[in-house]
């Protein structure tokens, strides 16, 4: 990618994970995904390539990052020593990066490309992690959810970069 194109990275992949599917199960640790366009996170059973009930045509909700710094302020908050990498069911964490600054852009991950379209919202599971942790997780602390506008692979530790150039929606 070019440097014209791009802001600095900002951050990287911490941790990757992917949604059993059975709605309660606990998430898979894996070292890589695969993103496809406009379907999510190939392999990811609950998530991949769903519709929108109410208009028939692709769900956005198809990847869901938060920083790890975000998670260890939570646990802080809450008197927990950590939160274990995947128990806040997101698919990518994230460190040394604030991603609600970054909603509304399109961010370069691997070799794919996300859009970054709204905060997450923190479901009731979030307190079966410890009371409270719904709550911590509003008002900008709970990371983002993301539509694939290029798929490609991610891997631990690959460069988070904000892209700023449609031109590089076709790069290889």
């Amino acid at each position: 990618m070019s440097a014209l194109n791009t802001i600095a990275a900002t951050g990287r992949v911490a941790s990757l994970h992917l949604h059993p599917p059975e709605p309660d199960g606990p998430l898979t640790n894996v070292g890589e995904i695969e993103l496809v366009t406009a379907k999510g996170i190939s392999g990811n059973p609950r998530y991949f390539d769903r519709t929108s009930k109410s208009t028939g045509k692709p769900s956005r909700r198809q990847v869901s990052l938060i920083a790890r710094e975000q998670i260890a302020e939570h646990a802080a908050a809450l008197g927990l020593e950590t939160i274990p990498p995947g128990v806040v069911r997101a698919n990518i964490e994230t460190s040394g990066i604030d991603l609600m600054q970054l909603v509304g852009q399109n961010v370069a991950i691997g070799r794919a490309i996300l859009h970054f379209y709204e905060a997450r919202t923190p479901c009731s599971k979030m307190d079966a992690i410890c009371a409270g942790l719904r709550q911590e997780m509003e008002d900008g602390r709970q990371g983002v959810m993301a539509e694939v506008i290029q798929g490609g692979h991610i891997s631990l530790g690959d460069e988070i970069i904000v892209v700023r150039s449609a031109a590089l929606l076709n790069q290889p």
